[in-house]
């Protein structure tokens, strides 16, 4: 049964596990430690408030081995590229068009109600 209140907490093996298998990074060694929340503020009611404890990992890879970020946003191909600007040209000349006043009205301001 799982306790109730309790965060999922990663622990060192997970996050060895975690690295090698979806980064394919090779783990050394991984130390963690506890960040305790400040807890020197007040609020309206003069109550203290304490900012949350998160867990801090320290990962030490392979000898001679380098961890490069995977691109979360590459590059967009020249047909989507293409077919956006399309669509953005047919959308601004029928904006363009919605906004011009009405020939009937002889120059006088939309707003301007007779």
């Amino acid at each position: 049964m799982a306790a109730v209140g309790k965060k999922a907490v990663m622990t060192k093996v997970d996050i060895k596990n975690y690295l090698e298998k979806i980064y394919n990074v090779p783990v050394a060694a991984v130390r963690t430690r506890i960040q305790y929340g400040a807890n020197n503020k007040r609020n309206h009611r003069n109550q203290r408030v304490k900012k949350p404890d998160y867990k801090v990992a320290y990962v030490q890879l392979g000898q001679g081995k380098t961890f490069q970020f995977p691109n979360l946003f590459p590059e967009k191909e020249d047909s989507e590229a293409e077919a956006f600007d399309d669509f953005r040209k047919k959308f601004m000349e029928k904006e363009q068009q919605s906004q011009k006043g009405d020939p009937r009205r002889g120059g006088v301001p939309d707003w301007f109600g007779l």
